[in-house]
């Protein structure tokens, strides 16, 4: 008497998984976008996140141009990027002027003669309660976080036509786009304007009749950027720096600033419509998509925890409240990633 041997009843899903991350990996190599002699626009190209993409696309043969409102930061980026070899063309101007914004983005088409990526990154971050923060401090935020954006993707969105799926937007938004996180407002606010515009270029652009530029969304959870430094903090402007700083250097709840950029410079290369960077970006994500409510009632709670409003507003940039006292072992990493990411204060940057 024959027997036949009997198959595992997982084996045909996990062959058909197999199968279909394969076809998928195939897939997004054949779209990958050859970047050699391309023009990659950033924005916030002077540090952090911003001058590690500009280094990232540099490293794969583009060429680079880079804006930011620091001039004496962004000189620095620049001469960083021309000894890696990388051909740069870089403009101290302030993006949420629309005009300013605008004459970037001629100036970059007429120097290059072309724009094949554009990477929307600059922005601010205001940390205090709302009830210390007044309403010129959130008009900042829009201007510098969301309608930068604006004025240089509508600017640059004819040259970047003319390169139809070959063309890439890239948009840094924030999983304060996704979870109102507390004492951000300013932030929330705009960024949550940002998800919006991004995925409304997205089905506008890479759905319709014609093909036109692929429009990636990055989500990053808290990053190891530096950032803290030129962060602005009201209200109790020293500990809302101490509980912001502390949740901007836990390894576990962070990702590292290099790979972050190798991440988003892979998305954009692939066309993809959507990457989040770090665990924190995919566990507030999935939290916040299946119980939205229960996420906000969480972020009240947190709220509880934070320094208390003291009714004045105003601002000062994290550099300014730094001091040597404050480089404990916990800021350790942050503070090596300033330095690294011309992000730090002025007398350590030198």
């Amino acid at each position: 008497m024959a027997f036949r041997k009997r198959r595992s009843p997982v084996l045909f899903p996990a062959a058909a998984l197999g199968a279909a991350a394969f076809a998928r990996t195939a897939f997004r190599a054949l779209r990958r976008l050859d970047l050699r002699g391309r023009v990659v626009v950033v924005t916030g190209g002077s540090r952090g996140l911003g001058l590690l993409l500009a280094e990232e696309f540099g490293r794969y043969g583009a060429r680079v141009a880079i804006a930011g409102r620091d001039a004496v930061a962004l000189d620095r980026a620049e001469q960083r990027l021309r000894a890696l070899g990388i051909e740069v063309h870089a403009v101290a101007c302030d993006l949420g002027d629309r005009a300013a914004a605008e004459a970037f983005i001629d100036g970059v088409a007429s120097v290059f003669g072309r724009i094949d990526v554009l990477v929307n990154n600059a922005g601010v971050i205001q940390v205090a309660p709302m009830q210390d923060l007044g309403v010129e401090e959130l008009e900042d935020a829009m201007r510098s976080n969301f309608w930068s954006a604006v004025y240089t993707t509508l600017r640059a969105l004819p040259h970047l036509q003319r390169q139809g799926r070959a063309a890439r937007i890239v948009n840094v938004v924030s999983i304060g786009g996704r979870v109102a996180v507390p004492h951000l407002l300013g932030y929330n606010a705009s960024k949550f304007a940002m998800m919006g515009f991004s995925e409304s270029l997205r089905a506008e652009l890479c759905h319709g009749s014609a093909p036109g530029p692929r429009v990636t969304t990055v989500i990053p959870g808290p990053m190891r950027t530096g950032s803290i430094y030129n962060a602005e903090f009201g209200g109790s402007p020293q500990r809302e720096f101490g509980w912001f700083s502390l949740a901007s250097s836990i390894p576990i709840a962070t990702i590292d600033a290099r790979r972050a950029a190798r991440q988003v410079v892979a998305a954009a290369r692939e066309g993809r419509a959507e990457v989040k960077l770090g665990l924190s970006s995919h566990l507030l994500s999935w939290a916040h998509g299946i119980a939205p409510q229960t996420t906000v009632r969480l972020m009240g709670l947190l709220n509880a925890l934070l320094p208390s409003p003291r009714g004045g507003a105003g601002t000062t940039r994290g550099r300014d409240l730094h001091a040597p006292a404050q480089a404990s072992v916990l800021l350790r990493l942050s503070n090596e990633a300033a330095r690294r990411n011309n992000e730090a204060p002025p007398e350590a940057a030198r």
